[in-house]
């Protein structure tokens, strides 16, 4: 062969691994000089059972074979099948080549996965150029599945909790059918990923699954992207755009936040969901599109109807399974568990040795509101990881900025409250009438000591909870009570 072009030359950087197994053994040398002139290393096997054997060793890995039909003992049709039912080499690029081939046998060869089908003698040109694409192509199917399996842990829902139990069953029943379905509840419960999962887990899950922020589209403009336009229809159209609507076509369309949709577009998304049927902006060409429309809202669209600011008819045919995904609060027994994925995903995104959590940071996370909810808690923790060594502690949390006793209502509070010393209380004599009374020593001694804690624990309130033995919920109470403020 006469010169490489420059992606071979890359592939043979790589050092790729080709087996060929043929029973005569002037087809082996030969092709063993081919593949070896651009760059690949080959091995060599005379039958089925070796090439079997082979292609099984994980200390040699083999990129592709090339594997003849007509062998002694087992016949190639036969290692193929079993390399096709072996999970480890299920997806090995394989080239059959045969000199007394059948068409049956070719077509059955292509059938069980074959990469390619040559007769003999075979052509040097068409062998390199197939060994190339088929190692190319391998490996690219490898990193799309790579890839598909890291968005999907991505948007992986965890919970073991009753709310989240009772939020798969519903996903699993709703996912086969052809229902809409309306997703409810707060912001960052994930809803999204309710809708992911539900596209996914449906017959639709090979096709399109896109998402419109209704809320972040300019009302001027939510026709055109949910339906597209023709070129010159309006100022700005410099060429035809498909909608959002056509690049679902046989998939799935969320319509995120579709409380904020524009009350004019919301008639022609109507007429879309019951009929099949959109216009592009500037035509009037009817077009059909097969989609299912899922909806997802943080806000009461019954009361969006009853206040005049979204259609009836619309929230109805969205409405058909409503779906509320449960707040973090509600279900505080899933923070552990989404506090170690979210630590362990954010190490592997960020090339980071793997980190543990230190238990008492579970209890910490436990006792937080979480008005953010999931979205929050991944914000916490990933933030932590930042800060921590090996093991994250209570010292690398971020302050709860939600029940901080220093924040406006805290200071209102102690204002409020009488203004005490932090240090301990002097001993007066027995016959003095400055004497603390039992239970006001008590208290004030309860206040120096919190005082003191706090300051040598730079006022983190977590840590200095666990370092008193109290819940923080008790804490802030007596912070409050004893009128405790930063500087004290």
């Amino acid at each position: 062969m006469s010169g490489t072009d420059p992606a071979a030359t890359e592939l043979s950087t790589a050092v790729d691994t080709v087996l060929v197994v043929d029973d005569e053994k002037n087809i082996r040398r030969t092709l063993g000089m081919v593949l070896s002139g651009e760059g690949y290393q080959v091995l060599e096997a005379t039958c089925a059972e070796d090439a079997l054997e082979m292609v099984s060793n994980p200390e040699q890995p083999v990129e592709l074979v090339i594997l003849d039909l007509k062998l002694p003992g087992m016949d190639g049709i036969e290692a193929l099948a079993r390399m096709r039912a072996d999970e480890g080499t299920r997806d090995m690029p394989v080239i059959v080549i045969s000199g007394h081939a059948t068409v049956e046998d070719a077509v059955t060869a292509i059938k069980l996965g074959a990469s390619d089908f040559f007769e003999k003698p075979l052509n040097r040109e068409r062998i390199l150029v197939s060994v190339r694409n088929s190692i190319r192509t391998a490996r690219l199917t490898r990193t799309v599945a790579q890839m598909r399996g890291e968005l999907e842990a991505r948007f992986e829902m965890i919970g073991t909790s009753a709310p989240m139990q009772k939020l798969f069953g519903q996903i699993d029943k709703v996912a086969p059918t052809k229902a809409s379905v309306l997703v409810t509840g707060e912001s960052g419960t994930g809803k999204e990923l309710v809708c992911r999962a539900i596209h996914r887990l449906s017959p639709r899950h090979e096709a399109p699954f896109v998402k419109v922020n209704c809320a972040a589209i300019p009302r001027e403009l939510i026709e055109s992207e949910l339906f597209g336009h023709e070129k010159g229809s309006f100022t700005g159209a410099q060429t035809r755009k498909r909608g959002f609507f056509e690049q679902a076509h046989g998939g799935t369309l969320l319509l995120d936040e579709i409380a904020d949709m524009d009350v004019a577009a919301q008639a022609k998304v109507l007429r879309a969901v019951q009929s099949g049927e959109v216009n592009r902006v500037g035509s009037e060409r009817i077009i059909h599109v097969d989609v299912r429309v899922l909806a997802a809202t943080n806000r009461d669209l019954s009361k969006a109807v009853a206040d005049g600011s979204f259609r009836e008819d619309l929230y109805f045919r969205l409405d058909v399974f409503p779906i509320r995904t449960p707040a973090l609060r509600e279900r505080p027994e899933d923070i552990a568990l989404m506090a170690d994925a979210f630590v362990r995903n954010f190490c592997e995104e960020n090339g980071l040795r793997p980190k543990g959590i230190a238990p008492e940071v579970y209890a910490a996370l436990a006792q937080r509101k979480w008005p953010g909810n999931v979205r929050e808690l991944k914000n916490v923790v990933e933030r932590a990881a930042i800060l921590s060594g090996d093991t994250i502690t209570i010292a690398d949390l971020p302050e709860d900025p939600h029940v901080s006793p220093f924040d406006d209502d805290a200071e209102t509070d102690a204002t409020a409250a009488p203004e005490r010393t932090s240090t301990l209380p002097r001993l007066a004599s027995p016959d003095s009438e400055d004497r603390l009374t039992l239970k006001a020593f008590r208290e004030a001694a309860e206040r120096s000591y919190i005082v003191e804690t706090l300051r040598h624990l730079d006022w983190n309130i977590s840590r200095t909870a666990i370092a008193l033995g109290v819940e923080r919920t008790n804490l802030h109470k007596k912070i409050r009570a004893y009128g405790i403020k930063r500087g004290d």
